[in-house]
């Protein structure tokens, strides 16, 4: 076969089918016919003599050769689109671009209002379209339908971009009439009712296993190491949930410091030192390949790590 005769179109049509794995949903992401995608599924299985697709119980499964031409494919579309992409500078000040990110609340509360701060003066007329963890997946990153995605993540998936935001050490907040402010000490906080609070990674969430300490993150991990426990009474995945919380009700929160310190000048709560040493928190920026080299991209990720940079007293960068 020579690559000559070779319609690029189909690389296209095969990247998006092997995504989707259903001809109807990739055809309405390329903006062509159902016919017209069946048409180029077929020409794709005489090209690669291969069928290429093949519905099981499961629905429309890729053949072997088809898992192995996906990443050669994804890779070579990825340099084409590299190799075309316009080399004119982006213009911040005229843009009126959406910036699509992916932030746990506490990037949100912490990190972007620093950011848009900036981008007032900046890009007055760029928009921030900020979603949740839960509302984003990876393959919704790696596919750039999301720009970038600013979190903690115990694992990326191996082809994306990512860079070290910060790390954060952790302070724990109590409501400020709260007697155990004046002997705090690693016995008062293990006799205390403890919030845990964390999002880690992406997508959907599922229910916490008070357990398993493997999963429950950076302070019971620190706990478990000498070989002590917390009184955990309410699990929550919003930082300014948990917040709220200790200044209402006999509870400590342990939390990063940059959230924490948001409330430093709040009279209801008071912020103390952890009895125990816990590993600082990474937060991690990360993108899919498919952007890395887009002039826009290029200039929303400068901006977010420079903002982060001038925040950042306990810099790994």
């Amino acid at each position: 076969m020579q690559i000559d005769r070779v319609d690029l179109n189909l690389l296209v049509y095969l990247d998006t089918l092997l995504r989707e794995k259903n001809v109807t949903k990739a055809a309405t992401i390329l903006g062509i016919s159902q016919p017209a995608m069946s048409n180029g599924l077929r020409r794709l299985r005489d090209l690669f003599n291969d069928p290429i697709l093949v519905r099981t119980s499961d629905g429309m499964t890729p053949t072997e050769r088809a898992l192995e031409l996906q990443p050669v494919i994804r890779r070579s579309l990825s340099e084409l689109e590299r190799a075309i992409q316009p080399r004119a500078d982006f213009d911040p000040e005229s843009s009126h671009r959406v910036f699509r990110i992916m932030a746990s609340d506490y990037a949100e509360s912490t990190l972007l209002p620093e950011v848009l701060l900036k981008m007032r003066d900046l890009a007055p007329n760029v928009t921030l379209d900020v979603m949740t963890p839960s509302d984003v997946s990876f393959h919704d990153l790696e596919q750039g339908k999301v720009d970038l995605a600013v979190n903690r993540f115990d694992s990326l998936p191996q082809s994306f971009h990512h860079i070290p935001v910060w790390r954060d050490r952790f302070l724990c907040m109590v409501n400020a009439d709260n007697p155990i402010r004046n002997h705090f000490d690693l016995e008062v906080y293990l006799e205390a009712k403890h919030v845990w609070v964390s999002k880690t990674g992406m997508g959907i969430g599922v229910g916490v296993n008070p357990d398993d300490v493997q999963r429950l993150g950076w302070v019971d991990e620190a706990l478990n190491k000498i070989d002590k426990k917390r009184n955990i009474s309410v699990f929550t995945r919003h930082y300014q949930a948990a917040m709220l919380l200790a200044e209402t009700l006999d509870l400590i929160v342990t939390l990063p410091s940059k959230a924490a310190r948001l409330h430093e000048n709040n009279p209801k709560v008071a912020l103390l030192e952890p009895p125990f040493e816990i590993p600082p928190l990474e937060l991690t920026l990360a993108w899919s390949p498919l952007l890395q080299h887009n002039p826009e991209h290029r200039w929303i990720r400068r901006l977010l790590m420079d903002v982060a940079r001038g925040m950042d007293d306990y810099s790994v960068l």
